[in-house]
């Protein structure tokens, strides 16, 4: 989000958004994005029984929310928000971004209600139906970061890879240590203008974030491209991708080489909340992959010799109460703070982000439901 701000910036005062595409490889440590799925419907509804995260308190909720008609965050519809899919083809084609957008639509899925003929028939805690499509698809997530990235280069941002920010001493002009992640180099000193924070689930103490919020590793497995007959018995050959409306909570999609992304299962932040610490190959998240990969093998009978290639993790944050946070900084209205899309940030991310640049252009207000403070 951080990028598309910065190109959207660029691109506003001219005169004339990360996961490395399919390069995770099994055990290794990893962050990255849930796996470019798209949904106008509410996609965050992850396995409630995690511990730490008080989901119980949601259940209700989410069964009256998709009653209605899907909305665009993981607290529903929000006013001034507008149609977030339609913004980020905008901000995509503004900044000549390619990266494999398809909007079929997108299956909620269930264990009850099922449609007469739906193209989904899955064993898993129950009958797994298609219940409804609603507006929504796939992007490549590796392309659309390093699209933004290329753009925002063009435009005149200078990107520094392994430079982390760790400390922020504000004041009339905010200075920000930047630390190389070389222990050769030195750590420097930068002052800024304007700051926007778009770590989410990272950084939670720069960014105001470490109050109310419950960091979270979103987990994924990839499975080697089937043969077609194969995508056609589990109804996955449109393409579209899905996610479950009930628990246990099951989201994917179909990649572009075939091969299919299968989401499930949060995994807990380390006592000291740093999310870069959790190592997938070990303890709670191995276990956890281990359980997904059974699962997935069982969902139908051309799944039972399903071969898993990788597996990552990407970093998720809920907030009480499910709004997202678009607020200034606690400390500084010359920063803003971006965040908390439980599921949602694929889309969202970017359309805010943009939105975050007009608001430093003096084109646009906050909106009263992103605020960091209730």
């Amino acid at each position: 989000m951080g990028i598309v701000a910065l190109g959207n910036r660029f691109f506003a005062s001219s005169p004339a958004p990360s996961q490395r595409r399919g390069r995770c490889r099994r055990g290794r440590r990893f962050h990255g994005s849930g796996g470019g799925c798209l949904a106008s419907a509410a996609r965050s509804r992850q396995d409630g029984r995690r511990p730490g995260i008080r989901f119980h308190r949601y259940r209700r909720q989410w069964a009256h929310r998709r009653n209605g008609p899907g909305p665009e965050t993981a607290a529903g519809n929000l006013p001034r928000l507008g149609d977030v899919l339609a913004g980020l083809r905008d901000i995509l084609a503004t900044l000549s971004v390619e990266c494999d957008l398809f909007l079929p639509g997108a299956w909620e899925i269930g264990r009850s209600g099922g449609m007469a003929h739906s193209p989904i028939s899955w064993n898993d805690s129950g009958k797994l139906q298609v219940i409804r499509e609603v507006p929504g698809g796939t992007l490549d997530p590796g392309k659309l970061v390093g699209g933004l990235a290329r753009a925002a280069h063009r435009l005149g941002a200078a990107i520094l890879e392994g430079h982390r920010v760790t400390r922020v001493r504000w004041g009339n002009r905010p200075e920000l240590k930047v630390t190389p992640s070389d222990p050769g180099m030195t750590s420097k000193t930068i002052s800024a203008g304007k700051i926007l924070f778009a770590t989410n689930a990272l950084s939670l103490g720069l960014s105001g974030l470490d109050s109310g919020t419950h960091p979270k590793l979103t987990l994924a497995a990839l499975t080697a491209p089937p043969k077609d007959e194969v995508l056609r018995s589990i109804g996955l050959a449109d393409g579209k991708p899905f996610y479950t409306v009930d628990f246990p909570y099951l989201w994917g999609r179909v990649r572009k080489d075939k091969s299919i992304v299968w989401g499930a299962g949060l995994a807990d932040a380390p006592s000291s909340g740093r999310l870069e610490e959790v190592s997938i190959d070990s303890g709670q998240p191995a276990s956890m992959f281990s359980r997904l990969e059974s699962r997935i093998r069982g969902l139908h009978p051309a799944l039972a010799a399903a071969e898993f290639t990788h597996r990552w993790g990407g970093p998720i944050l809920f907030r009480d109460g499910w709004k997202p946070v678009f607020d200034w900084h606690r400390e500084s209205h010359d920063a803003l703070v971006i965040g908390a899309f439980a599921g949602h940030g694929v889309a969202l991310s970017s359309y805010l982000g943009a939105w975050a640049a007009d608001i430093f252009l003096g084109r646009r207000d906050l909106p009263s439901w992103g605020r960091l403070r209730d």
